[in-house]
């Protein structure tokens, strides 16, 4: 199982670099259109906006499996490494729960984009496919969060280096 997660993280990490790549090359190309021969790349702002926000949930997927983003240890340091597991799956259900509304919310806007017909400025392109992309940006941030939530709680789930050593936790090989 672990092998498959692994995989299906790569792909999710694939997708948001291409993202990334793409809106890259977008930006530093109208960068001296605009400036250089005053001739910008037409919608280069609204598509890089969007390619923004879905770089950046597909990215949130990742850190929802491999649990890479920033923690304050403050108080977890004071903690048994029970009581911190313990904190951990709060923290991912929390996490959970914010990322489901995110998502919903993310659909609402997707479907109204769509329903009135939004467009970009210059061009008139529909928008709601890239938003539709953000959207499943977030959508794969619910399982990668889920399967996350389900390791750390049935103590599966690799802490931090520095707690896994605390629990004889010694990472395998199935990684």
């Amino acid at each position: 199982m672990i092998l498959f997660l692994e995989r299906f993280c790569k792909v999710v990490e694939a997708v948001a670099g291409l993202l990334l790549l793409a809106c890259t090359i977008l930006i530093v190309a109208s960068a001296p259109g605009r400036y250089l021969f005053t001739w910008p790349i037409p919608d280069a702002f609204d598509i890089s906006r969007l390619l923004i926000g879905a770089c950046i949930m597909w990215g949130f997927a990742s850190v929802g499996y491999r649990g890479g983003h920033i923690k304050v240890d403050l108080f977890a340091e004071l903690m048994s490494p029970r009581v911190r597991r313990i904190v951990d799956v709060f923290a991912w259900a929390m996490l959970l729960f914010f990322v489901t509304l995110l998502t919903w919310k993310m659909f609402e806007r997707v479907e109204s984009a769509m329903r009135s017909n939004e467009a970009t400025f210059d061009l008139r392109i529909s928008v709601w496919p890239l938003m539709a992309l953000i959207w499943a940006g977030t959508a794969v941030t619910i399982i990668t969060v889920l399967v996350r939530l389900y390791l750390v709680a049935t103590g599966r789930g690799e802490l931090e280096h520095s707690e896994s050593s605390e629990f004889g936790d010694e990472p395998n090989g199935d990684r």
